[in-house]
């Protein structure tokens, strides 16, 4: 039996890398991407570059999507060539962005009705993960699209998660997620803010909690970005103003109380405000006020 055709929409940090572990699997990878030189510079590699998503849906029996958000996923199913019209019934729409479940509720009902199956399908692991086949999927989708679609999961990750047969609980799943990640760096930067603040040295405080109880993947992480002095997005502070509030938005419908979840997200509407939206969330940390921040190597220290 022939390998189904995969494409991939978004190139980004983290669609970049699972469109190369796909073709690494072996597969002919259609890719398209808002940027043409991305999807052009990937087909060069081995590849298809695709104008337009509705070009790629036609050519494809799983299409992946690696875009930012429910707004982003709905521009590139229904939008101006958009891909739901092209998509064949019986194909899978992979849907990979963190969103609101009951969103991805909804659009499993919208694709059922042109028969496409759907798999609520988010992801883990950052861009090297991402790069290297080795990221996590939380998913969710009926045995139909399993059955087409697995084998390419199982390309692009180390462990994929089947969480229910219906679209919802990979949502909810990479939501509580985020709350655990948004949280710890926040906790993070405020931890490495006081040590500045004390006159700590930041590389001796991030050697010594990296090997200590209170590090976390989190700390280890982003406070290397913070003593590099490099704030070049990996993912932007506003991508967790919009996925703590999904986390306190899924509470809220059941009046559950999220405190540390309200502060942390608070922390980086601040940020965001402050002007450091589209840097790293690391950038968080910028707003503490009184402390000197490294700086790029080579140069001055930056004061907060």
């Amino acid at each position: 039996m022939n390998s189904p055709q995969v494409g991939v929409i978004g190139l980004g940090a983290m669609g970049a890398g699972m469109a190369a572990s796909l073709r690494r699997a072996g597969h002919t990878v259609h890719v398209c991407d808002v940027r043409r030189d991305a999807a052009e510079a990937f087909a060069r590699e081995g590849g298809v570059a695709c104008a337009a998503p509705a070009e790629l849906a036609a050519a494809c029996d799983v299409v992946v999507s690696v875009v930012v958000n429910a707004a982003q996923t709905e521009a590139v199913l229904f939008g101006e060539g958009g891909a739901a019209a092209a998509m064949r019934p019986g194909s899978v729409f992979v849907m990979c962005s963190t969103v609101d479940p009951n969103w991805s509720v909804a659009l499993e009902a919208r694709l059922a009705e042109k028969g496409i199956l759907y798999l609520d399908a988010p992801i883990s692991g950052g861009a090297a993960k991402a790069a290297s086949g080795q990221m996590t999927m939380m998913t969710a989708g009926r045995p139909e699209a399993y059955a087409k679609a697995g084998a390419l999961l199982d390309a692009m990750a180390a462990k994929v998660y089947r969480l229910g047969d219906r679209a919802g609980a990979g949502s909810k799943v990479k939501v509580i997620n985020q709350l655990l990640a948004g949280v710890h760096i926040a906790a993070a930067a405020e931890a490495m803010a006081l040590g500045l603040r004390e006159g700590v040295d930041p590389a001796a405080l991030y050697e010594v909690i990296t090997h200590s109880a209170g590090n976390s993947w989190m700390f280890e992480n982003r406070m290397a970005h913070v003593l590099a002095g490099d704030y070049t997005p990996l993912s932007a502070v506003d991508i967790f103003v919009k996925d703590l509030g999904l986390v306190l938005d899924l509470a809220r419908g059941s009046k559950f109380p999220l405190p540390l979840s309200s502060t942390a997200h608070q922390m980086f509407m601040q940020a965001s405000t402050a002007g450091f939206a589209r840097e790293d969330d690391s950038a968080v940390i910028k707003i503490f006020p009184g402390i000197e921040l490294p700086g790029p190597a080579g140069q001055e220290r930056t004061k907060a």
